[in-house]
């Protein structure tokens, strides 16, 4: 008998839905990079973090930027100390192994052990990113030069690859990734998360805070809509203030919890507030805007 698969049933953190979990076992069974799409806040990167705790593992997070190259992943030659070395007479600078630092997809490579690895918002890199870690994830391995040695993965990493859908990424790269798009919470399973991080939240509150949340949400021309997140912070500072429920609706304490756009409080003031309220409307979001900026 070989020895039996992991399997990822959630953990006491993160709430799953059967579909993102059996996505999430489909590609450590298969192999492959697991995509995840879906707007932010909807938890594409805690969903590694998850996935580390709940199997136990070691995570290893490549965070991605515009100006990232995808030999950064896998090892950077570091030339500026070698020749720094070199005119200071600092050690044997022949050997240049000593100056190949392993980059992240390196460092779960050579792993001891299994690891997750999250290359997290690969969409911000150039179109090319994606094509130019084919080969590596496929065969897992890759060449230096420099030294003429071949990094071979001593175990396949759990690969999370995570997307805001900023860029469109190239077919092949799709071809060899398991994809889920994860929506954003239905009030139902907003609950159920809100409930992990607030147990003992005051049901009414809860549910007043969580009308409100969701009419922002569907306001025309809103640019950044409140994520979960925010709206986890919203409900803790509406603890601390001692907000009732009641004044939940009708005043939206501490809007700047949630919107962080002055384009989008202007939506808010212009659908909630007639022209009578306006004036103190406005006043009293850029108080509590005030009141939590850092």
């Amino acid at each position: 008998m070989g020895k039996e698969m992991k399997k990822y049933r959630g953990s006491a953190n993160y709430i799953v839905s059967e579909e993102l979990m059996n996505s999430v076992n489909i590609a450590i069974a298969l192999g492959k990079p697991l995509l995840l799409k879906g707007e932010p806040g909807t938890g594409k990167t805690m969903l590694a973090q998850s996935i580390a705790e709940a199997l136990n593992m070691r995570l290893i997070i490549w965070n991605i930027k515009s100006t990232t190259k995808a030999q950064e992943g896998l090892y950077v030659y570091d030339t500026v100390q070698r020749l720094y070395d070199s005119q200071f007479g600092e050690g044997d600078v022949s050997n240049i192994k000593q100056y190949i630092k392993l980059g992240k997809l390196g460092e779960a490579f050579v792993s001891d052990e299994q690891v997750v690895l999250l290359i997290d918002e690969i969409d911000k890199a150039d179109l090319e990113f994606p094509n130019d870690l084919l080969w590596e994830l496929d065969q897992m391995s890759f060449y230096i030069p420099e030294t003429k040695e071949t990094i071979v993965a001593k175990h396949r990493p759990i690969v999370i690859i995570t997307s805001n859908a900023e860029k469109e990424l190239p077919d092949a790269f799709l071809r060899r990734c398991i994809f889920h798009y994860i929506a954003f919470p239905t009030p139902e399973e907003m609950e159920k998360i809100v409930r992990v991080h607030h147990p003992d939240i005051d049901r009414k509150l809860l549910e007043q805070a969580m009308e409100a949340f969701y009419m922002l949400r569907s306001l025309p021309n809103i640019q950044k809509k409140p994520s979960t997140s925010e709206l986890i912070d919203w409900l803790q500072a509406l603890v601390i203030g001692g907000i009732k429920p009641s004044r939940i609706k009708q005043e939206l304490p501490f809007l700047g919890v949630l919107l962080k756009k002055n384009e989008d409080l202007d939506v808010v003031l212009n659908q909630l507030y007639n022209k009578n309220q306006n004036k103190n409307a406005t006043t009293y979001i850029s108080g509590s805007i005030n009141r939590f900026r850092v």
